[in-house]
């Protein structure tokens, strides 16, 4: 098929990769001119393990362009994958998809059938208000056009975008004609059959299913995404909030959370005790979700309380340190993991934004480091004064706490003894229960983690 997907950020961009490693004709438009001329240099502008090296490989075939009329008039499918970012009252703002939209049926040809798919992550409504735009234009311009609109949630997980596009638990298509449906069935139909080859990189998991297509009405599809989203961020406040309470009867939430993911119709995923959740995502689709929810005139408490104690849980951290300190004013901290979760560059919303920001109120100085999103927090934090530190090892040296906030692998490995011994304190906040408090002990550290 030929494929045209505006937008090549995060969900964008895998998408089209993908798609084109499946042997569609693929076309990507982005108005960054500096993402553009990385992308047609064969650079990928985001930090997605794999993404690199499938780009290397496909990259030559996709069409790389600013301009929608170049790539839209003679394809079969169109996807909107433009960012939705929160306003400032929570909602998502859906200008660029509106726009988007608008661009795309300005240069639709009026004597071929088009699908237009919403692939970015919208409130419920949009694919109902997408098709309004599409059809005023096609009113301004005096043709008859013939587009099928159909919402397509994704449901990638930064730093396992490819693994989730290849081997996803589920495709979800909400449309109300059988156009559209046929056409995103033929879309991934190598998916869902995993006729295809898998990229020597990425095998196939030895114990994966095939994947069922869901096949909806819009606003329900559009509700799946926000529902989806807001169950998993309900889940890892949950065990935050038993968390609390572990430490101050004396129980370990590392074996609780061990005793109740055994039960099926729980589950132990996103049941590690921790500073919360972050990204682009759960932040922003809760919100979105809230807002929602109050112009039905309808409460969601539940949401509420969810987002309260993930953004509390980073206040609580910044109190454990204070409490074991007695002063954080003149203190120097040291902050390992920047990123809101390993193996990505990104910090939207990531703890330890806020953490910092909260230390350095409190007069702490911030000795900061990660892998990779170094670039990207120094820009998130250019107002306030952080030494970021290049080597890990030297992060510790003359440092009064070392507070673990993104579970990197590497810092799975750190030599204990060694960092320890470079303290003025041998303080250890383990904001992620990475390390044993055994371990964390023998090595000469006063060891506090989340819940333990």
């Amino acid at each position: 098929m030929k494929i045209t997907i505006i937008g090549t950020g995060y969900v964008g961009l895998t998408t089209a990769v993908v798609l084109a490693y499946l042997n569609h004709t693929v076309s990507a438009v982005d108005k960054d001119s500096t993402k553009l001329t990385l992308l047609q240099e064969g650079k990928s502008p985001i930090h997605e393990p794999g993404i690199q090296s499938l780009l290397n490989e496909v990259g030559h075939t996709i069409r790389f362009t600013p301009t929608v009329a170049e790539v839209v008039p003679d394809a079969e499918l169109i996807m909107i994958a433009v960012g939705t970012p929160p306003k400032i009252d929570g909602e998502a703002d859906t200008r660029h998809v509106e726009q988007a939209a608008r661009e795309v049926a300005q240069v639709c040809l009026p004597n071929i059938h088009y699908t237009l798919v919403i692939k970015s992550t919208v409130p419920i409504g949009t694919n109902k208000r997408v098709a309004e735009v599409v059809e005023d234009v096609f009113a301004e311009r005096k043709i008859q056009g013939n587009v099928s609109i159909a919402s397509n949630p994704e449901f990638l997980q930064e730093g396992l975008a490819l693994q989730g596009a290849f081997y996803p638990d589920r495709i979800v298509v909400g449309a109300n004609n059988n156009n559209a449906l046929d056409a995103l069935r033929r879309l991934y139909q190598p998916i869902l059959e995993q006729t295809f080859d898998p990229p020597t990189t990425l095998p196939r998991p030895p114990s994966y299913h095939l994947p069922s297509m869901m096949t909806t009405d819009p606003n329900s599809a559009e509700m799946i995404k926000y529902a989806a989203n807001t169950f998993l961020a309900l889940k890892i406040s949950f065990i935050n909030e038993i968390a609390g309470l572990c430490e101050q009867v004396g129980a370990d939430v590392t074996e609780v959370a061990r005793g109740i993911g055994l039960d099926t119709r729980i589950g132990h995923r996103f049941l590690r005790a921790g500073l919360g959740w972050g990204g682009s995502c759960y932040p922003k689709d809760t919100a979105a979700l809230l807002r929602v929810a109050a112009q039905a005139g309808y409460q969601m408490p539940i949401t509420e309380a969810a987002r309260t104690v993930n953004f509390e849980q980073r206040k609580r951290i910044v109190q454990k340190l204070k409490t074991v300190l007695k002063t954080l004013n003149g203190k120097t901290i040291g902050i390992l993991g920047l990123a809101f979760k390993p193996n990505t560059d990104d910090i939207r919303e990531a703890p330890a934004l806020d953490i910092i920001r909260h230390l350095v109120a409190e007069g702490a100085n911030i000795r900061a480091h990660d892998p990779i999103a170094i670039p990207n927090a120094k820009q998130a934090l250019s107002d306030i004064n952080v030494d970021y530190i290049e080597d890990v090892h030297q992060l510790s040296h003359n440092t009064d706490a070392l507070l673990l906030v993104t579970e990197w692998e590497q810092y799975h490995r750190l030599d204990l003894r060694k960092l320890a011994k470079h303290m003025k304190t041998p303080i250890l906040i383990d904001g992620r229960n990475v390390f044993s408090p055994q371990e964390a002990t023998a090595a000469g550290f006063h060891y506090i983690g989340i819940g333990r």
